[in-house]
């Protein structure tokens, strides 16, 4: 049995899909990774897995003749491969993987989207263009055939009910990736007393709060307060919102924050760090750095919209709420945590119990593994081992 796992970027899938690709082959299955070229692809041969480039793919063009050599390219590696099932993930990799997986009569599709992604929730001109465009396109692949969608939260599932993008018995609701609660997870022992490390960790995007946590933190010091903001991740030339590298380099160079950029040992930094934040009104999914945070123990604030609010559920409870644009709620929020030690624990352990019960990656292989049993005959070994 062969998979066929299609993502717009190498990154996405080492750092996202790795887990579960490994959890199949263990039991048999073989798993292809499918990207454009970059820089994570070669790391797939350390684990036993092949990786498969589309070299005509750019996820951030809108020209139609690429778009149409993407198509055919990618029809031809489909053919080529002959998969069982092939799981494409993001809205553009989805609509042209189920189109390729329909020509070449792949058995079996999965579509996994983690947010609604920039044509539906930017204001810009060129996404309200395209909305219209892509709507179509997804009603007319993502929901035909033999194949599932995998959304990340109900807000998003009720949009595609509600637009008539997909039948709401074709969507199955996996909150997240996953997360590997082993390795994230809070240090050993008591820290000794410092100034409180706070860590936005996140492609750079200002959709993702970057200006607003970037204010924040001019806003702290102007008080007086000694808070060190950390930023981890990389400015994202495919995407529209990306903040520049310039303005990340003049940030630093004002002492605002420290900038880290790709950090291979996000396990390691979280265990440095006191607290997530993340003041996003980006359509997510569910975060990843947020469930990172929470498996690490670290108090969370986030915004109380659609994906963010699946990890904070409650203000106060497990992490705190700031709204969105608002770089004074969050300063203050900060300035309250770092007055209130006991808050910053209860919340940080709060934010470990909830990621525990709710995003080890454990649990979110199994429900993908009973979502590929759906539309396939699975190795028995493969369902009865994910749900250990």
């Amino acid at each position: 049995m062969k998979f066929v796992f299609f993502a717009n970027t190498d990154w996405y899938l080492y750092n996202f899909r790795l887990s579960t690709a490994l959890h199949l082959a263990r039991q048999g299955v073989e798993v292809v990774m499918l990207s454009p070229p970059g820089d994570f692809g070669a790391r797939f041969a350390d684990h036993g897995i092949r990786w498969v480039t589309l070299g005509t793919m750019d996820r951030a063009s809108l020209n139609p003749a690429r778009e149409a050599w993407t198509v055919r390219e990618l029809l031809q590696v489909v053919k080529a491969e002959q998969p069982d099932l092939i799981h494409n993930f993001t809205v553009k990799c989805a609509v042209y993987g189920a189109l390729a997986a329909r020509l070449a009569k792949v058995p079996a599709v999965v579509n996994a989207v983690a947010g609604m992604g920039y044509v539906f929730t930017s204001n810009g001109a060129k996404a309200r263009a395209l909305r219209p465009i892509v709507s179509a396109l997804i009603r007319g692949t993502l929901g035909s055939g033999h194949s599932r969608l995998i959304l990340q939260n109900p807000d998003d599932a009720d949009a595609f009910t509600r637009a008539r993008l997909v039948e709401s018995d074709n969507i199955r609701l996996i909150r997240s990736s996953g997360v590997d609660t082993g390795r994230f997870c809070p240090p050993n022992g008591e820290c000794e007393p410092r100034p409180l490390r706070v860590v936005l960790a996140a492609r750079l995007l200002w959709e993702k709060g970057i200006g607003e946590y970037v204010q924040a933190s001019a806003l702290l010091r102007q008080r007086g307060r000694n808070i060190k903001f950390l930023l981890a991740g990389m400015p994202d030339p495919g995407n529209p919102g990306s903040v520049d590298r310039a303005q990340v380099e003049r940030w630093v160079d004002e002492g605002l924050v420290d900038w880290l950029g790709h950090v291979d040992d996000m396990p390691a930094l979280l265990r440095s760090a006191d607290i997530m934040a993340l003041p996003s009104y980006y359509r997510e999914g569910v975060p990843k750095s947020l469930i990172e945070g929470a498996a690490s123990g670290l108090a969370l604030i986030t915004t109380d919209l659609p994906g963010c609010r699946e990890v904070v559920t409650r203000h106060g409870v497990d992490g705190l709420h700031v709204a969105p644009r608002d770089a004074e709620a969050l300063a203050e929020q900060l300035a309250t945590l770092d007055d209130d030690r006991v808050l910053l624990r209860r919340l940080g352990d709060a934010a470990r119990t909830k990621a525990l019960a709710d995003f080890d990656e454990r649990m979110v292989i199994a429900k993908t593994v009973a979502v590929y049993g759906e539309l396939l005959r699975m190795p028995g070994s493969a369902v009865h081992a994910a749900a250990q």
